[in-house]
Formats: structure tokens, sequence, C-alpha cells
């Protein structure tokens, strides 16, 4: 008896994921392709984008993306339609750990940047991705990388914070106004979650951290975020929109006090500046005076 060979769940399906070069995107992106989809890795590091793509082969693209600037969001939609015919799912996923630093010292460029990465970026996804999906006429799901920093005090520098606060209300508000189009809009809500952005090669620290905050006993991964994104790509969550799924361990639950209780807090104490994540750019900080 020949053996069956099952489709993927994503079998056919086209997805844009942006900041899909490393971390919680890559591990979707290998996810969706395992699945039997197609994806454009759209990410500003060219180096690790193009790395990923060769290796993921010929349901893969990468281009290169400033998620802040429109006419590279828009190309990112259009690489999709024209090398695979569709988009299906939009994954918003791109962004940095953003401006640190007391509020007093905090530099408004910076505040700037950051909003520009983490909200603008979802605001340029969402608006190129509906309107492929309106023109199909087939519907499609728009997923948003937020964070549990976003639902409450604690779990992230100000900046950080108060942008994927924002992330989380977008998604709700347009997933209302997209419904009529059968276009779904959700939102993530990782908590700790192993990648470059989170540790930034200091694992230990971060390890003591999920210790000492995280109830369930298990390092977050990318391939955790992979699969709530799976999921909410498929037709398994044909019913679900406007929903910010919390994926953390049950730190939110527990009541996070990681940034800013604790006078050693590097985020909000005696250093400021900004990070920039995996996009290849330096963080830039200055030590204040004691």
């Amino acid at each position: 008896m020949q053996d069956l060979v099952m489709p993927g769940q994503l079998e056919g399906h086209v997805a844009v994921i942006t900041g899909a070069a490393s971390g919680m995107g890559l591990a979707t992106a290998e996810r969706f392709i395992a699945e039997g989809g197609s994806v454009v890795i759209a990410d500003f590091n060219a180096d690790a984008g193009e790395e990923a793509a060769a290796r993921l082969g010929e349901r893969c693209r990468f281009t290169r993306c400033d998620v802040s600037v429109e006419d590279d969001v828009a190309a990112a939609v259009a690489l999709a339609t024209d090398a695979f015919g569709r988009l299906d799912t939009m994954f918003n996923n791109a962004g940095i750990g953003g401006a640190f630093g007391p509020i007093t010292e905090i530099k408004a460029d910076d505040w700037d940047t950051t909003f520009a990465v983490l909200v603008k970026s979802v605001f340029l996804g969402t608006k190129y991705a509906a309107r492929a999906m309106i023109d199909q006429g087939t519907g499609g799901s728009i997923i948003n990388t937020a964070s549990i920093a976003g639902l409450g005090g604690g779990a992230g520098p100000q900046a950080y914070s108060a942008a994927k606060a924002a992330v989380i209300n977008l998604s709700t508000t347009t997933a209302v106004e997209l419904a009529p189009h059968h276009i779904r809009v959700n939102a993530i809500c990782p908590g700790i979650i192993f990648t470059p952005l989170m540790h930034s090669g200091d694992i230990e620290s971060a390890e003591a951290m999920v210790a000492e905050n995280q109830p369930l006993p298990k390092r977050g991964e990318g391939e955790d975020i992979a699969g709530v994104a799976l999921w909410l790509a498929s037709s398994d969550s044909a019913f679900v929109s406007g929903e910010a799924i919390r994926v953390d361990g049950a730190l939110l639950a527990s009541g996070p006090r990681i940034f800013g209780q604790q006078t050693g807090t590097k985020n909000l104490h005696r250093i400021v500046g900004i990070a920039h994540g995996t996009t290849g750019k330096k963080p830039t900080y200055e030590r204040l005076e004691e």
C-alpha cells in the first residue's frame, strides 16, 4: 500500500513576514514553508535575509525592507503577488528594542524611531496587505507582533510598551474595519522569547530573568510564536479576529516587574539610548552622571 502524503496546513498559501531574517520571524518563515506555504522575507538586515531565503529554497524570496518606509513595505507586498500570485497572510513582525532610559532623559528622535519601526510599520503593512487582499476578494489574515509590555506596566521600557499598546489597539480597530472583506486581524503578545533581539547575546541573564519571573519552567522560543502564527494564518482560526493572544508562559498572569522596579535596571536608570535589535545597526547609549 502506497504511503499517503498529507498536504501541509498552508499548501498554496502566500505570506509576507517582516523581520524574518532572524528570531520569531525566521522561525515562522521556516514553519510556514514546512507547511506548504510560500514566504517573502522582508528585513532590514540584507545579509541575514538573503542567507535565510537561499536556505529556505524556491518558495522563499527576500527583499530588503525598512518597515518605517512606505515604498519598502509596498514593495514587499508587491513581491509576494508578483512572485507567487497572491497574498494570504501579512505578519507585521519586525521590531527593535527601541528607546530606553529615564523618561526625563530619552531623546525625542529615539522615541520617534521606536514608534516608526514598531507602530508605523504595522499601519503600512496593514494598509498594503489589505489592499491586495481586498482586490483578491478571498480574504486573508493579518498578524501583528505586539507584546505583553503593551498590556500593562512593568514588562518593558516606556517607549516600547507604549508602542506595543498602540499595536494592540490598531489590531482591534482594523479587525472591525476589515471584517466585511473577510480579513482577520489579530495580535500576538510574546513574553520573554529567546531571540537575538531579546537577549543580545547575554543568555545567562535572560535565563535568570525567566527563572525569577515566569511561572512556566520553559524557555520561550521563536517556534512557540511560529505555532501561534501558523494557527492564525490557517483556516483553524477562521472565526478569530480582534484578539491579542498572550504567549508568555503565564508571565503576565503573575504580574511581571521586570523593568523599572530595581535600581540596577539598565533600561530606566543610569543608561539612556536606543537599541536597534537585529537590523545590523549598533545601539547608541550614554551613561548618566551619578
